[in-house]
């Protein structure tokens, strides 16, 4: 099993933010670092501060030197999916070709109510996902990019400079929707994530997503199976070493790590202690 870490941009400051995440960029267990993309808090005062995830991301991409980063998960229907490709290579150029691609279909109710952003029911959302990153893969890997879909059109577009991994940075998909999310992540996914937090459903949906992909002819071995752990502190270190356990059996690939609020530095050299026999 492989390691990273999340952290919530909500109710912290930056200085903490950021020093946790250079912190796990000197410990070489942690493969990749991750925040989200909401707007509100999703956790206590729904009112409070949260930091806004592609700029966090950008300003980590300047300071990190090793780790991978990346946007778990970032939401579709927030920005135009070409706007979001700019953005994408832009920071994969800033951090010299360590970004993740996190994509997600979105389900955040309040916050896109609050600013006026729809939120289409289901099957739309999905659809516009789906033309949504068949057109962010081809602006990152096409040096003119035309599309014409039901909700996203390309005429003649460019997305300069490129991204420096080619053809585009590796993606990560998340969600647990066995017919439309899977089904993408089996196209396009070079990861795939769940908040799944019983084992034997993060198993069953593993073996959907392998459905799928034996569909399309695709390797399923090409994709990364994440599962997403928390942790509460040093006192929950045994809880969080057999809940692992448990995930590593169901065949999880790689383990994020939501570490807590207000987490001091030095708390990821012994978290990292603790889960290195698991590697």
């Amino acid at each position: 099993m492989r390691f990273a870490i999340k952290t919530r941009p909500e109710h912290q400051s930056w200085e903490e933010l950021r020093d946790v995440w250079l912190a796990a960029d000197e410990i070489p267990l942690f493969e990749s670092v991750w925040n989200w993309d909401h707007f509100y808090p999703l956790t206590g005062d729904l009112t409070g501060p949260n930091f806004e995830g592609w700029t966090m991301l950008a300003a980590m991409a300047a300071l990190t030197k090793r780790i991978r980063i990346g946007c778990q998960v970032t939401g579709m229907p927030y920005r135009h999916p070409a706007v979001l490709a700019n953005m994408a290579a832009t920071v994969d150029q800033i951090c010299g070709g360590r970004l993740i691609l996190g994509l997600g279909a979105a389900w955040n109710e309040m916050e896109c109510r609050a600013y006026g952003i729809p939120l289409p029911p289901l099957k739309e959302r999905f659809d516009r996902f789906d033309e949504g990153v068949e057109a962010i893969t081809l602006l990152l890997s096409q040096t003119v990019s035309n599309y014409s879909g039901q909700y996203v059109t390309l005429t003649d577009a460019r997305c300069e400079p490129k991204p420096v991994q080619r053809p585009y940075p590796p993606i990560t998909i998340g969600g647990s929707g066995r017919k439309r999310t899977l089904r993408t992540a089996a196209r396009y996914a070079s990861e795939w994530n769940t908040t799944a937090q019983d084992p034997a459903q993060y198993a069953e949906l593993r073996d959907v997503l392998a459905g799928h992909c034996a569909a399309i002819g695709r390797d399923f071995s090409e994709i990364t199976c994440s599962c997403l752990a928390r942790t509460d502190g040093e006192h929950d270190i045994d809880r969080l070493l057999a809940s692992l356990a448990e995930f590593r059996a169901a065949g999880a690939d790689l383990a994020v790590i939501g570490v807590p609020n207000h987490t001091k530095p030095e708390y990821l050299s012994t978290l990292a202690a603790a889960m290195a026999p698991l590697a």
